[in-house]
């Protein structure tokens, strides 16, 4: 039988589709010889999309995608649900500040034909085809909110908070099939995998929405704590209690809820983020203790009363450079951002910004992109100099800004 090229035999195949009115299935991202593009994806949380800009230089718009294609059929589950109903209420009233949560964290596939996201209002996760538009699997989460993801480091799997459950799934990337679970604290927020991919570090944050915000009330706030698993078996190698490590260094009136949290490239040095403090606290991880806290300026316009601080953040996003130089810190409700050197914990200059949420390091390393949630917009902030590059505009509420992918060429999904 006669040998062709695989090039020659997709050609034909095309064709032969076109002559017969039949539409030819999509091409793999590598079909062609292109590699996949690196791109940054920005969650609009309160409107249900996803903007797609370049991942470097001028943050340039490649294009959008729609979180909730299924928005109407979600919508009629929950309206049919008391229970259901009641805690997507909720969701809108506490946490959205009057919104529903479309999207909070994304991760793509690693040939960017898919972006995987986490609905706080609908419970769950999807992965939606970036050619077409579509959904291609949905995962429930346990009870009824999902939250902040984590994408092992050979891009295969995602792990999901699923904050009133008490519990973190880890999912197949590809199919959405659970691969496993573990249990947490109260409210399981931030996920990170270290260790190439071994392990999995999930921070708990406790009860955020309710109004016992004063110092002397954080213990309503629930059990937090850091819980390490092994992320082969999912069983728990270790748990970290922030509050005897915070009251050990004289600092009983910090909160214990870890929130954005960035590991040194050794992973030597963890920092983080609490509730209710402008700051970054680091913590040594072999010598299991802090060993500095950084408390960064507040701004005179900010309320005192802590009751308005949206979530219990009052500095919520933090990243670092690629050689472990520089952190970047998002001021939330201080409305700036400012590069931090790691080693002296001296602070640039703040960078004006209208309630950043979230802190990601671009495609080359060079520039923090913060998310501008007050002002629908994302800010690259130079590593190098501590100022602000560009602002491009995106959608209602931006949160989280994640690295990913798409197809050689892509610009948006095909229209139906």
């Amino acid at each position: 039988m006669p040998r062709f090229p695989a090039r020659t035999l997709l050609a034909a195949c095309v064709l032969a589709a076109a002559t017969l009115g039949v539409a030819p299935a999509p091409v793999p991202a590598h079909a062609s010889g292109s590699a996949p593009r690196e791109v940054l994806f920005v969650g609009n949380n309160w409107e249900g999309t996803a903007d797609v800009l370049a991942s470097t230089g001028d943050l340039a718009k490649v294009g959008r995608i729609d979180v909730i294609p299924d928005k109407a059929e979600r919508l009629r589950e929950i309206y049919l649900d008391p229970v259901k109903l009641g805690f997507f209420l909720g969701i809108r009233a506490t946490a959205g500040e009057g919104h529903d949560q479309f999207v909070d964290d994304m991760y793509t596939t690693p040939d960017g034909s898919a972006v995987v996201a986490s609905r706080p209002s609908f419970a769950d996760v999807v992965s939606i085809d970036v050619r077409t538009g579509r959904v291609n699997w949905r995962f429930p989460v346990a009870g009824y909110r999902a939250d902040h993801m984590a994408l092992s480091p050979d891009g295969t799997r995602v792990a999901v908070s699923a904050s009133t459950a008490n519990t973190v799934h880890v999912l197949d990337i590809a199919t959405g099939r659970q691969v496993g679970s573990f249990t947490t604290g109260d409210k399981p927020h931030e996920n990170t995998f270290t260790q190439g991919g071994r392990y999995l570090w999930n921070s708990s944050i406790g009860d955020v929405t309710s109004a016992l915000d004063a110092p002397w009330l954080d213990w309503t706030k629930g059990d937090r704590k850091l819980t390490i698993v092994d992320a082969r078996t999912f069983r728990t190698v270790r748990v970290i209690d922030m509050r005897e490590r915070l009251d050990a260094f004289g600092r009983p009136d910090l909160s214990d809820a870890v929130r954005p949290m960035s590991f040194s490239p050794d992973e030597s040095k963890l920092y983080f983020q609490v509730s209710f403090f402008n700051g970054v606290i680091e913590y040594d991880v072999a010598a299991d203790r802090i060993t500095r806290i950084k408390e960064l300026p507040g701004n005179p316009a900010t309320s005192t009363d802590r009751t308005t601080w949206v979530n219990d953040s009052r500095h919520h996003g933090l990243s670092m450079s690629p050689d472990g130089a520089k952190l970047c810190v998002a001021g939330t409700m201080d409305d700036y951002a400012t590069i931090v050197d790691r080693a002296t914990l001296t602070q640039a200059p703040p960078v004006p910004a209208v309630k950043p949420y979230w802190a990601t390091v671009d495609g080359d390393g060079s520039a923090c992109v913060i998310s501008e949630s007050g002002a629908d917009r994302v800010t690259a902030i130079d590593f190098a100099t501590g100022t602000k590059r560009v602002s491009v505009p995106v959608g209602d509420h931006p949160q989280r800004v994640r690295l990913g992918h798409v197809p050689a060429g892509w610009s948006g999904p095909a229209a139906r």
